[in-house]
């Protein structure tokens, strides 16, 4: 997928800006805090309908403005086109279209633009809460397969149901009631569980493939998929502590608990890992990631956009990643630095077309 043009009015600092892009490799340089990441959201926005830096989409909107507006004209291998609007005003719903025809539901939307993003937010896959591993597995799964996308907004519908009747004052819920969401949870749990444990059990190999050639194989890595349905049927596990569940108010079982443990060298990385250790793991997941996207869902290459990509990595490993993405296996590329000098090293590898735009107070200039 190539994204040839974007537009952009009133998104966070940007006041406006219309940008010609190249279908390879697309620098964007200037100090930190000038715009340069807010040019990659807004490519986020477009592909995935929601910001990768804030879960409120109003805070998306420049201030002391009533709106902004997002448009960017694709084009998939076969030359397809397709072009994407994006429109928010405050108080309002966001308006979403595709070749001038809104959505019926924004879901539908998911998967028609394959994109992977590394940004620094990502540190928080290790030093975070399980919820930023699990949002790891679903942001993928959910661009391959609608099926995992429908399960998974029908399974936290029934999550809320439940612990909302949990939270009921005596005489406490009615167990019929509870007993039925109870069953959708574990119906759709079901479809969650063997998607995710698919997804790992492929998704492992290439990624430590890719960590080894980063690491010139110093260290190994793992993944390790744990979830409350390897103990058995999951609507069992889901009853079998109710009387608890009623106590706490909520529950305590189920696929919203999964986890995803990431080790070096057999051991947590979140204690063992370096910050250069951490960087490359987070990196090589990512790029395993835009491997995954390629090869399946709608089969077409993903657009990858690198923010900050060289910070906390030595030379060696800024050397070996430099060699990746100025390979044939990418498509259009994304990257923001301050330091012209990293950029250059991959430019000066690539006898492909690429663009370089400066960014200061919010405007763009190439």
């Amino acid at each position: 997928m190539i994204l040839s043009k974007i537009s952009i009015l009133n998104y966070k600092n940007i006041a406006q800006a219309d940008l010609d892009l190249s279908p390879k490799m697309n620098c964007l340089i200037g100090q930190n805090g000038e715009g340069k990441t807010n040019v990659l959201d807004a490519i986020h926005f477009l592909a995935l309908c929601k910001s990768s830096t804030t879960s409120v989409d109003s805070a998306c909107i420049r201030h002391d403005e009533d709106f902004c507006v997002l448009q960017g004209d694709f084009e998939r291998e076969d030359g397809m086109k397709e072009e994407i609007y994006l429109g928010m005003k405050r108080g309002q719903k966001k308006q979403l279209k595709r070749n001038k025809k809104p959505y019926k539901r924004l879901t539908e939307h998911i998967g028609l633009i394959p994109l992977v993003v590394v940004s620094p937010l990502d540190g928080l896959l290790i030093a975070g809460g399980s919820e930023e591993r699990r949002r790891f597995l679903d942001v993928v799964i959910s661009q391959t397969d609608h099926r995992y996308l429908e399960a998974l907004v029908c399974y936290n519908k029934a999550l809320q149901q439940r612990n909302a009747l949990l939270k009921l004052e005596e005489p406490g819920p009615d167990p019929e009631v509870l007993g039925l969401w109870e069953e959708e949870m574990a119906r759709h749990g079901q479809v969650i569980f063997e998607a995710r444990q698919r997804y790992v059990e492929e998704f492992m190999p290439i990624f430590q493939r890719i960590y080894a050639r980063i690491s010139r194989e110093r260290e190994s890595v793992g993944l390790q998929y744990v979830s409350h349905a390897q103990r058995g049927p999951l609507l069992d596990i889901i009853r079998r502590d109710r009387q608890k569940d009623l106590v706490m108010g909520y529950s305590l079982h189920g696929v919203h608990k999964d986890e995803l443990e990431m080790t070096l060298g057999g051991f947590p990385i979140k204690r063992e890992g370096s910050q250069g250790q951490n960087k490359t793991y987070l990196i090589a997941l990512k790029l395993a990631q835009f491997d995954f996207l390629r090869r399946t869902g709608s089969q077409t290459t993903p657009i990858l956009l690198l923010d900050d990509l060289f910070d906390k990595l030595d030379a060696e490993r800024v050397e070996q990643i430099v060699h990746l993405v100025a390979g044939d296996s990418f498509g259009q590329i994304f990257i923001t630095d301050t330091n012209r000098d990293h950029l250059d090293q991959i430019l000066t590898r690539m006898d492909s077309d690429y663009r370089l735009f400066h960014v200061q107070g919010g405007t763009i200039s190439e």
